[in-house]
């Protein structure tokens, strides 16, 4: 059991955290002060220390170097003490076992640092063979530069070693260099050891500094874990290091790893400032529930448009004069890189709108393959539930998408594709504009209520799972105003509101019993006998789904109480944790 650290924040994988001493410290962060170590069995005996609140003890270990038999760390292996103070157990990243000490240390981290497959391997197999809100500790390794990799992929606790011995060894290190000391000509830092002349600059002092600067970055890191935001960090700072680029990406085709640690929505924008954004979990989920979740239920012809740099989508100027020129006559969705394509329900669905791009009217090749690929899936998906197809999109990008898909198309009809706006024209031309009002002339409108109802349906698909919407709200009617719609069956009785902040869907206690009594999956927490107020902590929770993200919708179920509410962990950690909120609750009834 975990009595000594306790994560409060989350950003995918990373964490900011307490770790429980006599004298808190928020993690991730430095700790060597604090590390009490009782020493290496290979060598002698070693008694269990007696420890206490104001240290975190490493218990007695065999470490093991990378690459060592299995055979070998099973003939050697610790037997760790059940013990009441803060501990931590040693384990190498290739043979991990729970010993129920609330950190672990990795022995063999000196071995795979530098090189990016290696270090995301041995973090992945570690988090995911110890408990969720035990901390993992990596030391001899960090410095200014490659922190916040390590960090977000899911380290907690550092010690400074590596960047005071090469402070020692004359090596002046920064966020994105490491120079040697006799090439300053100044100091680049303001921190308390670089206040000084130049001259007077010594190796003891260039130890003192890189600490601060160490320290300095970790501020930021937990700054950034905070806003949701460290992932746009580290986007710009793995670049100043090769293999942190790599690290960064390797991490990225951690699907199941990253995916199940990332919520599904949140406050933060998303910057999309390099092509490594495209890989990122949230987009990579977006474009995959909308190729997989999402079906059209309008009759009306499709027209595909630009994005915008206003969001949601409609309230742009541009948007707002397809509208004019459409009037509901036909289905709209935007094509956008990085996001793929947006149907309009989903404009709100996060984070579709919550990124911001780099507008340079130019694609690159890794841009246009990754949107015309969800472009084609979507198609193949919903081509069939369209008479035709209208792309309302400029020549640079847009039209070359949509004829790589057209010229590929396999379907079982042709893609008959209209394009309306001229060669080196504008979407928001009069000529342009004028041509989109002629390819939809004849068609009728869809109301107000078809829209309002195909919204909270797509809503409920993207959420929850294909066919969801239908078996949840296929005989319901809505009201107030769109994007703040309420869904109410037929006695009036609400069951869901739409949050428009996150395109999200919020349920009732009617809408949650409704929700368990229908086909679509249902995201249940089980808890003990007690009635939540609030939020349910996780030592109450028996059970939950592992499907469960953070940010989902849930159903929480016990002996004495039925509720709904929103998560705050991942499924698995609501089942592993003993510390911490496992969900906010929103609606209880008393059984």
């Amino acid at each position: 059991m975990t009595e000594h650290f306790e994560v409060h924040e989350r950003d995918g994988a990373a964490r900011v955290g307490e770790l429980r001493l006599a004298d808190s410290r928020t993690t991730p962060a430095l700790v060597d002060d604090l590390l009490e170590d009782a020493g290496s069995l290979w060598s002698s005996d070693r008694d269990v220390p007696e420890g206490d609140e104001s240290t975190l003890t490493v218990l007695p270990h065999r470490a093991f170097p990378g690459g060592t038999a299995e055979e070998v760390q099973e003939s050697f292996a610790v037997d760790y003490p059940d013990v009441d103070f803060p501990s931590v157990a040693v384990v190498s990243s290739d043979h991990v076992e729970a010993q129920g000490t609330d950190a672990y240390a990795v022995s063999d981290v000196q071995s795979i640092t530098g090189h990016g497959a290696a270090l995301v391997e041995a973090v992945v197999n570690v988090r995911e063979s110890i408990p969720a809100d035990t901390a993992l500790l990596f030391s001899g390794v960090a410095t200014p530069r490659n922190v916040a990799l390590l960090a977000y992929a899911g380290v907690d606790l550092f010690d400074a070693t590596a960047a005071v011995v090469k402070g020692t060894e004359g090596r002046y290190l920064t966020t994105d260099e490491a120079y040697f000391l006799e090439d300053l000509e100044e100091l680049p830092c303001s921190c308390p050891a670089c206040r000084q002349p130049r001259e007077e600059f010594t190796r003891e002092d260039c130890a003192e500094h890189n600490r601060h600067a160490l320290e300095s970055e970790l501020a930021i890191v937990r700054r950034r874990i905070r806003d949701g935001r460290l992932r746009d960090y580290l986007e710009g700072q793995a670049r100043h290091d090769q293999w942190l680029t790599a690290a960064m990406r390797e991490l990225d085709d951690q699907w199941g790893y990253l995916e199940e640690r990332t919520p599904i929505l949140r406050d933060a924008q998303i910057s999309a400032a390099t092509e490594d954004t495209m890989r990122r979990v949230e987009i990579q989920r977006f474009a995959d529930r909308v190729t997989t979740r999402y079906r059209n239920r309008f009759s009306n012809p499709l027209v595909l448009v630009p994005c915008s740099a206003t969001k949601p989508y409609s309230e742009s100027q541009s948007h707002r004069q397809f509208h004019d020129v459409i009037q509901w006559r036909a289905h709209l969705v935007s094509m956008t890189s990085p996001i793929g394509v947006v149907p309009q329900e989903l404009e709100t669905t996060y984070p579709a709108q919550h990124y911001d791009t780099v507008v340079t009217g130019r694609w690159s090749e890794d841009e246009k393959e990754f949107v015309s690929e969800v472009l084609r899936r979507y198609l193949e998906r919903n081509a069939d539930t369209y008479p035709y197809v209208v792309a309302h999109v400029p020549d640079e990008g847009y039209r070359d998408i949509v004829e790589r898909v057209e010229e590929s198309w396999e379907g079982d009809d042709d893609l008959d594709v209209t394009y309306t706006v001229p060669e080196g024209g504008h979407p928001t031309d009069d000529e342009s504009l004028s041509n989109l009002g002629d390819a939809l002339s004849g068609e009728l409108k869809y109301s107000k209520r078809e829209r309002e109802h195909n919204t909270v349906r797509a809503i409920a698909d993207y959420l929850l799972g294909d066919g969801a919407g239908d078996d949840l709200f296929g005989d319901v009617r809505t009201t107030s105003r769109y994007p703040k719609i309420q869904v109410r069956d037929r006695e009036e009785t609400q069951l869901a509101t739409m949050v428009p902040q996150y395109g999200t869907l919020s349920f009732t206690l009617e809408g949650a019993k409704r929700w368990v009594d229908s086909d679509a999956p249902v995201k249940r927490v089980e808890i003990d006998g007690f009635v939540p107020h609030g939020s349910v902590l996780a030592p109450g929770v028996v059970d939950a789904d592992e499907d469960i993200r953070v940010g989902d919708e849930v159903v929480v179920e016990g002996p004495n109480a039925f509720a709904v509410g929103r998560a705050e962990m991942f499924g698995r950690e609501m089942a592993e944790s003993t510390r911490g909120v496992a969900c906010q609750v929103r609606h209880v009834e008393e059984k």
